[in-house]
């Protein structure tokens, strides 16, 4: 069984976490935090202790804290089209069977969403016009299936970086749907130059993905 944040952290610590009683408040965490551009991933426990992270390790730090809410520790991929730009991982929820998502990001349309999406898919459509690349190219293409921490609670993923890398793996191989056909992605407009200015508001440059 994976420790919690509160068996992770040394008691005086703990109150770091008694803020987090929302989705929202969770978010808004992760927000305070410096988007970090290294190529190394951070487990929840690390996230707190560095103050910084990627938006793969927001995930794992929002399922996490959303799992302390009663949530159920889930993650899913968003996925670019190949060559064009990062993935993005988002950490979902649900209130009265409506979805959510709390994320991490280097750009500011794609982190936090409100429990008002009616499926999945809904939910990640409403990325779609924000996932762009410093190109202003929208390059939004896939997403996973939902993927529930809890069956890598064995690697104690809240507490330890060690097994983070099976767990990114795992999404790798996870089923996939697309969201706009190769016909759709072939007449896409561009960005606009207030939606680009706004998207990368605050960004750190190191973190953003350059196509080749």
């Amino acid at each position: 069984m994976s420790r919690t944040l509160e068996e992770c952290l040394p008691p005086d610590q703990r109150r770091i976490l008694a803020d987090l009683d929302s989705p929202y408040r969770i978010q808004t965490f992760l927000d305070t935090l410096p988007y970090a551009d290294e190529k190394f991933n951070r487990c929840p426990l690390r996230v707190l202790q560095d103050g910084r992270a990627n938006c793969f390790d927001g995930a794992l730090f929002a399922a996490a804290a959303l799992r302390r809410l009663g949530h159920p520790p889930v993650i899913v991929d968003l996925l670019a089209a190949p060559g064009t730009d990062d993935d993005h991982t988002i950490a979902i929820y649900r209130r009265d069977g409506f979805f959510g998502a709390v994320a991490k990001s280097n750009c500011v349309g794609l982190r936090f969403r409100e429990a008002v999406y009616r499926s999945l898919r809904e939910l990640v459509m409403s990325y779609f016009e924000f996932y762009f690349n410093v190109e202003g190219e929208k390059t939004l293409r896939e997403y996973t299936v939902p993927l529930n921490l809890k069956s890598f609670d064995y690697l104690d993923w809240t507490c330890s970086d060690d097994g983070l890398e099976l767990i990114i793996h795992h999404l790798g191989e996870l089923r996939r749907f697309p969201v706009i056909t190769p016909q759709m992605a072939a007449v896409l407009s561009p960005v606009d130059a207030r939606t680009y200015e706004a998207g990368f508001l605050g960004a750190n440059p190191a973190g953003l993905y350059r196509p080749a």
